[in-house]
């Protein structure tokens, strides 16, 4: 295992006995309502990927800068001061620490596009230090995570925003409008699929990490782990401890989706999923150093109405089989008249689709990061297209399609099948799953193996497993100090 460097343990240890000196501290930006005039100063954290998007946007947003480049990873520095100074007229200042930034007086939000684990302890630290938040998807590693930031957006008075951009579509918010209008009878099955080219990553091995980053700072709340370049600086998504795998990764958006569009829906009455990790490696039984799968299939129940969501990654180019299948990101929405897929109506026994149903809708003002900034300066919560409770339901669902996983058994794909829900999508998008396996990777089913995972009732309002102590373990983690998600925030 790599170890801490002497010097790192005790520049960690001096962070970590200051590490709540930002708390409630009463900054400018606690309650004040910022005028249309004012200059709204931004602080970016995780600056590699998503983060440049995050620095493009806000500098070229009027009265909007950005005064903190946020990030383990002091290489990044260069280049990202550069972007700002080129974008937005100003050089900001770089810190590997959010706990520096979140000390500055000045400093009005952070948004945050750092990995999975840590979103939702900045969200909180940020937000008990008087910031807004603009956190990209999922707002939480797990279920207890989300919960701890509504609270702690709601105890603060803050402006929590999520990364889940499908909120500020007027195409995907018709779409809701429709199905919720009664026109087309009940919504039977809310579909989404997030199936993204996701195929091996390889081994790397184990070594130091380089001497620029600040590898305790980048670990965070996951447990110590041994440093590999499958880490840092994106294949995080697909390990336990840092990611959620793909169905939180690209997935977030199109659960967020499908939930979006069940009315009233929040949690699940139970959840069931299955699967694997399957990649065009042969000489390691089909296997890479990855721990989440990358082919899903994931069902959850919502009274009457069943939400079903398929990741396939073996797609975008022929594997060793040969044979190759398309990516597909979108929403399907079944309802008792028919479909409603691509924006239109599919009526049942009807060849030609139909415009929908118009409906009013309501909507705030913006895209996402414009929307972001109005309501920092209007304080109204209401007005936000994907506000912390969304995040934290939508997010949810991730989760607990992976636990169900996560607590699954090594079964054939014939005892898969008849595992999961007796349902007809369900069967075809199974049976898509296995062609496709079969199909890129050239190999007999027969001798490869799955997971399937139990079918688990859950209770929405208590947003805990049903006399499962087992699952319940799996909606939170055990944090390593001092950067452990308060259950009091």
């Amino acid at each position: 295992m790599a170890r801490l460097s002497r010097r790192t343990f005790i520049k960690s240890s001096a962070l970590a006995s200051t590490a709540f000196s930002f708390a409630i501290s009463g900054t400018r930006s606690s309650g004040q309502i910022i005028g249309a005039n004012e200059t709204i100063n931004i602080g970016v954290a995780g600056i590699r990927g998503r983060g440049s998007s995050h620095i493009d946007a806000f500098c070229a947003m009027p009265n909007v800068r950005v005064t903190y480049l946020i990030d383990p990873d002091s290489r990044l520095f260069a280049g990202r001061i550069k972007q700002v100074e080129t974008r937005g007229g100003n050089t900001p200042k770089c810190v590997q620490d959010v706990r520096k930034a979140l000390d500055d007086k000045d400093l009005h939000a952070i948004s945050i596009a750092t990995c999975n684990h840590w979103h939702s302890l900045m969200t909180i630290w940020a937000c008990q230090a008087g910031k807004d938040v603009y956190v990209e998807k999922p707002c939480s590693h797990n279920v207890f995570e989300g919960r701890k930031c509504v609270e702690a957006a709601r105890k603060y008075g803050r402006i929590v925003q999520h990364g889940t951009q499908s909120r500020a579509s007027a195409g995907w918010a018709r779409q809701v409008a429709a199905i919720a209008s009664g026109k087309y009878g009940k919504l039977l099955v809310s579909k989404g699929y997030a199936s993204k080219p996701r195929w091996t990553i390889g081994f790397k091995p184990v070594k130091d990490p380089p001497p620029e980053l600040d590898y305790n700072l980048w670990l965070g709340p996951a447990p110590q782990l041994p440093y590999h370049e499958n880490l840092v600086h994106y294949n995080w998504h697909w390990f336990w401890p840092t990611g959620n795998g793909e169905i939180g990764n690209q997935g977030v958006h199109q659960m967020d989706i499908a939930r979006w569009a069940i009315p009233g829906a929040t949690l699940p009455d139970w959840v069931i999923s299955a699967g694997g990790r399957f990649v065009d490696e042969p000489q390691h039984n089909w296997k890479d150093q990855g721990e989440t799968p990358n082919m899903q299939i994931t069902v959850m129940g919502f009274g009457d109405t069943i939400l079903l969501f398929e990741v396939r990654g073996l797609v975008g180019k022929a594997g060793p089989g040969g044979k190759k299948f398309d990516p597909i990101v979108d929403n399907e929405f079944y309802l008792e008249e028919g479909v409603i897929r691509n924006g239109k109506f599919y009526p049942k026994g009807k060849d030609q689709p139909e415009d929908l149903v118009k409906v009013d809708i309501k909507m705030g003002p913006g895209g996402q990061f414009e929307n972001f900034i109005a309501c920092m300066r209007s304080r109204k919560v209401e007005e936000l297209h994907a506000d912390i409770e969304v995040a934290h339901y939508s997010s949810a669902l991730c989760h607990l399609g992976n636990i169900s996983y996560r607590l699954g058994k090594e079964v054939s794909f014939a005892e898969a099948a008849k595992g999961l829900p007796d349902h007809e999508l369900v069967a075809a998008a199974w049976k898509m799953l296995e062609e496709n396996i079969q199909g890129a990777l050239g190999v007999e089913l027969t001798k490869l193996t799955c997971i399937l995972g139990p079918k688990l009732a859950f209770d929405p309002k208590k947003e805990k497993f049903v006399n499962n102590p087992e699952a319940d373990k799996l909606l939170t983690r055990d944090y390593r100090p001092p950067f452990v998600v308060p259950e009091n925030v």
